[in-house]
């Protein structure tokens, strides 16, 4: 997915390119608790560097013209293997509406229609909401990352590994479902 193919928009979601202005709002997320357990370690100047100022692979997820979260797409540069890596976060009162999942949907389409085969995850193993989320939207689990995230502490944790392909769903997966 390249920046001009954004912004994607769904019935909830808007995907777009990340601003400069985006900073404070992805920092106030990533301090909230139930963020912060997953995303480690992050500052104002951690967030302008891993977010603002990687525009290649930062997306932010938008929702009625609020930030909601940010979706990073890393797409690898072998086109033997055209697999792209993602990774999201969302602000907590956005959860259970399945606008991850939804944002999710919409990148993958994207990647998909550009010649993208397979999609990656690599959620902790302890962060069951997140994998049901994922698996609903189609992955499939492969296998256990061992001793793959350094958490406080310093103590390892694994990761689980899933993937979807362009063959589970060659237009993409669907849109969640809304009532």
């Amino acid at each position: 997915m390249t920046q001009q193919s954004l912004p994607l928009s769904g019935p909830l979601v808007t995907l777009r390119a990340v601003r400069a202005d985006d900073a404070a709002p992805l920092f106030d997320i990533l301090s909230e608790p139930e963020v912060a357990f997953w995303w480690v370690g992050y500052t104002p100047e951690k967030v302008v560097a891993d977010f603002v100022e990687q525009p290649e692979i930062t997306r932010i997820i938008e929702v009625d013209g609020e930030c909601a979260g940010a979706l990073w797409v890393m797409r690898g540069d072998d086109p033997e293997y055209p697999t792209t890596v993602m990774h999201l976060f969302i602000g907590t009162r956005f959860r259970g509406r399945r606008i991850g999942e939804e944002a999710l949907a919409l990148a993958i389409r994207a990647e998909f229609a550009s010649g993208i085969t397979r999609v990656t995850l690599d959620p902790n193993v302890n962060n069951d909401g997140a994998i049901r989320s994922y698996e609903r939207l189609g992955f499939r689990r492969i296998g256990i990352l061992r001793d793959y995230q350094v958490r406080p502490g310093g103590h390892l944790e694994d990761a689980l590994f899933l993937d979807l392909t362009r063959s589970d769903f060659p237009e993409g997966p669907p849109l969640p479902a809304r009532d």
